[in-house]
């Protein structure tokens, strides 16, 4: 199977993949169930509010892209995916420059694909598979071209989901204070602070984000600490340094967290995400 350093150089051989805007007329119109492409954008763009009519499987293989809804943001880091249900309004933001590669389903592509946005992790099947669908280009309609694409198609709901969602307060003051917070997160911030930011007494602001994100302030705050570190940890930099910059006084209480939201401590989450 391809590892991602291949991939990349792979994909940097069909430059002309890269230019998002010229699939979308292709997409729309085609017949084919499946279409892929490769994408590559500078660091810090943004890619304005859209939809599409297909649904959409988005991968960086560089980079890490954030998309936000009108209901939340999903952070999507190399070696995950994000499934984006047709219909779907979002907006892209990269941090770093992003190579991704996209897969574009047609709604009848497949009974029992996934009809909710939420992040995966990639396969090295499905590694693999995207980068063969987008190396074929979308006129191609031989057997093997057909094959690849079906396949890929049975790929998708076999990815395991993972919880890199952070939905947002439709309140605007508490909206604000998320993204204040996920740009700059740390584990010190308290109850008490947020709700004196905003006006609110702390059962009234308690209530009310519970409320609008399905989450507590706590676990919603954790899940925003382990989106802020799992691209720096993916990079490589060393769990005390992130730890550290995230606010945690120690190791192991950063670890606990870590494992409470993704399931297993940094180090074995990435080894495990990279052997799948």
């Amino acid at each position: 199977m391809s590892s991602p350093s291949t991939l990349r150089k792979d994909l940097h051989s069909t430059r002309d993949n890269f230019r998002p805007g010229p699939h979308r007329a292709l997409v729309e119109a085609s017949d084919i169930p499946v279409l892929a492409f490769a994408h590559r954008f500078a660091s810090d763009e943004h890619i304005f509010e859209h939809e599409h009519s297909r649904s959409q499987l988005l991968h960086p293989i560089a980079g890490v892209v954030i998309v936000t809804t009108p209901t939340g943001r999903w952070m999507v880091p190399p070696d995950h995916a994000l499934w984006i249900p047709a219909g779907v309004r979002h907006a892209v933001d990269t941090i770093g420059g992003v190579e991704m590669m996209s897969a574009y389903v047609r709604l009848d592509a497949l009974e029992g694909l996934p009809g909710h946005l939420h992040v995966t992790g990639m396969t090295r099947l499905m590694r693999s598979l995207l980068a063969e669908t987008v190396g074929i280009g979308p006129e191609a309609t031989d057997v093997r071209a057909h094959f690849v694409r079906s396949t890929l198609l049975h790929e998708i709901p076999m990815l395991p989901e993972r919880p890199l969602g952070l939905p947002l307060p439709r309140n605007q003051r508490l909206a604000d204070l998320c993204r204040d917070f996920v740009a700059l997160p740390s584990a010190r911030i308290e109850i008490d602070t947020w709700a004196d930011r905003v006006g609110m007494s702390r059962r009234t602001f308690t209530r009310l984000f519970r409320h609008q994100t399905g989450l507590s302030l706590s676990a919603w705050r954790q899940q925003a600490c382990v989106m802020a570190a799992l691209p720096r940890l993916s990079a490589g930099e060393p769990v005390t340094v992130v730890a550290m910059d995230l606010g945690y006084d120690s190791i192991p209480a950063f670890t606990t967290m870590f494992s409470r939201v993704m399931g297993a401590p940094p180090k074995a989450y990435l080894r495990n995400q990279r052997a799948e």
